[in-house]
């Protein structure tokens, strides 16, 4: 085996003095002590650069972070921009139904309040349909008497009343004939009147707020054959 001699220092006991004393290490041995101390150095320095990559992965991802960031924050813009003019469509649909509903709600209560007296009303057109036949049917003896004065101040009261709650008569002879408002019972030939005219009235008609309550009842003149 070979050996390797090393200079040692000792201290003599006696004399006090530093004896240089040499040592013999085996060769093997003085080897491996510089193996160990090569691979030591060697995951020193392996560590060391370790350690600095994960420093320059970690700032590599601190500087990645906010643009990240930056992007998700502007990702969702759009979709809050899509979802704001949806609540906001929907928000006018809701007030136009709200608004359509308010008015058809009043045109309703409106319509309630003015035909509401339209059974009434129509039960008391018999009775003044009575009260101008007796006036048409009058004698002009019978128009002298103080009974006609008095069926026809009756007569103008209860129309008066009817106006006053929007009840109109109309139905006249002249009045060009109109199948919205009058009845035709039946035509005649009359060379004195109007083809497409009211000739007679039957029966009064009435209207309720522009409304036709009853239609008139009349004859409608035609034209003649020689014309």
């Amino acid at each position: 085996m070979k050996r390797f001699a090393v200079t040692c220092v000792a201290k003599n006991a006696l004399t006090r003095r530093a004896v240089v004393v040499p040592r013999v290490f085996p060769v093997a041995e003085l080897r491996r002590w510089n193996s160990t101390g090569a691979n030591n150095n060697n995951q020193n320095t392996t560590n060391a650069t370790e350690s600095v990559t994960e420093e320059l992965k970690l700032q590599e991802n601190e500087t990645q972070q906010p643009v990240e960031e930056e992007k998700e924050e502007e990702d969702p813009v759009p979709a809050l921009q899509a979802q704001i003019k949806e609540l906001k469509d929907q928000m006018l649909r809701s007030l136009a139904e709200q608004e359509n509903t308010r008015r058809i709600a009043q045109r309703d209560i409106s319509q309630a309040k003015q035909f509401a007296i339209q059974s009434f009303a129509k039960s008391l057109l018999e009775t003044s349909d009575n009260l101008e036949r007796a006036l048409a049917f009058a004698t002009e003896q019978e128009q002298t008497s103080a009974l006609y004065e008095g069926v026809k101040m009756t007569e103008n009261l209860l129309l008066k009343a009817f106006e006053k709650n929007g009840l109109m008569k109309f139905g006249a002879v002249g009045d060009v004939f109109d199948p919205n408002q009058h009845e035709a019972l039946f035509e005649y030939e009359d060379a004195n009147g109007e083809a497409g005219t009211v000739g007679q009235v039957m029966k009064s008609g009435f209207l309720l707020h522009s409304r036709v309550l009853r239609p008139a009842e009349v004859g409608v003149i035609k034209k003649t054959e020689s014309s």
